[in-house]
């Protein structure tokens, strides 16, 4: 990083947000805006009231060895994602309609089956203001009785964001004890951390669910198990088919593919939850897992995994039903951040690449 800064390898450093379209291989467009955040407004703990929330539970050993890396780095390239409540489509959409007759600070094709890419400076008077009073708006809509106001959550990078957090909170006491003001502190680049708003309604943004496969279980007790701490009803249906096309349907029901006797079987959970199904299914596997001797879990994506694996002696695999973004804040809001693996945004290809950064420690 040093030697690239001494260098000149960036092009000249603006004072500017950057909206962005990312087109991907498989067809989608997705638009973003890159800004920087306040770390003193994001928390990751469960049933936190900040700002900026965690969308999953964080692993808290993965911290530290993440802030060895953080620690002292000139430089930022950060993959993190926040999801932004807007229904509406003003922040982003709009703001790209007020840039886009301007010429791209930047475009091209991207590695790896990446797709193509091209950002736009977002400085002048007008596009900030328009920014301020939307988010504004947005955060009126995104507030709670008690006064809190859940504006962002953590789609992406929760753990480098938590290690940016961390770095931030171990250096804020360190330039405290050594008699940094208020106003110090808050120009620290330390401070803040460079992120990625997307909308969650963008239709470039997809929600996939991950599924889970269970070894070494009993399956038929298992479903018992789960169908009466859900309060559901299950039914036997004939083929894979009927198994994905039946929990695709509906947000609340949930496929079980699974051999016994050398038989294969087929069933259906249906359950009446109104908020994400992963948040109420998750804690019940938990809890019967508990119970077992030798038993495991992983977690697989697509359908062609749960079948396969669940054609498999000693597993169990459970289809889960697609995200329900319209409940998705509300979920976190009321529960707190989602249990391990509840969704995944979008395929492998569509990661955010490492195309902007900013300066974060004094490079000496």
């Amino acid at each position: 990083m040093k030697d690239y800064i001494s260098k000149n390898v960036f092009a000249p450093a603006k004072k500017s947000f950057i909206y962005m379209e990312r087109k991907t291989a498989f067809g989608r467009t997705r638009k973003g805006l890159v800004v920087q955040i306040d770390l003193d407004t994001y928390e990751w703990k469960p049933f936190s009231k900040a700002n900026i929330r965690a969308t999953e539970a964080t692993i808290v050993e993965r911290i530290p060895p993440r802030m060895e890396i953080r620690k002292g780095a000139p430089l930022e390239l950060p993959h993190i994602m926040l999801l932004v409540n807007d229904k509406e489509k003003k922040l982003i959409e709009e703001t790209g309609k007020l840039v886009k007759d301007k010429s791209p600070l930047y475009q091209g094709t991207l590695m790896s089956n990446g797709g193509s890419i091209c950002g736009w400076e977002v400085s002048s008077e007008k596009e900030i203001n328009f920014i301020t009073e939307t988010i504004n708006h947005i955060a009126e809509k995104n507030s709670s009785s008690d006064g809190s106001t859940f504006l962002f959550a953590v789609g992406d990078g929760n753990h480098s964001l938590a290690t940016a957090k961390a770095v931030w909170e171990e250096y804020k006491k360190e330039l405290i004890s050594k008699g940094a003001t208020e106003s110090e502190l808050k120009e620290n680049p330390v401070r803040y951390a460079l992120v990625e708003i997307v909308n969650l309604y963008d239709e470039g943004l997809t929600f996939e669910p991950i599924h889970r496969v269970i070894f070494n279980i009993d399956s038929d007790k298992m479903i018992d198990f789960l169908k009466t701490k859900l309060n559901g009803s299950v039914k036997e249906v004939s083929s894979q088919a009927e198994v994905e096309s039946e929990t695709k349907k509906s947000l609340s029901t949930f496929g079980f593919v699974y051999k016994k006797n050398g038989k294969q079987f087929y069933k259906i959970l249906e359950t009446s939850i109104k908020e994400l199904a992963v948040a109420m299914l998750q804690p019940q596997i938990d809890e019967f897992l508990k119970n077992q001797t030798g038993s495991e879990i992983d977690y697989i994506h697509g359908s062609e995994e749960v079948f396969r694996l669940g054609s498999q002696d000693n597993s169990t695999a459970i289809m889960l039903p697609p995200i329900a973004k319209d409940s998705f804040f509300e979920t976190i809001n009321g529960r707190g951040p989602l249990p391990r693996k509840s969704f995944s945004m979008g395929e492998a290809d569509e990661k955010r690449f490492y195309l902007e950064c900013r300066r974060l420690f004094p490079s000496e």
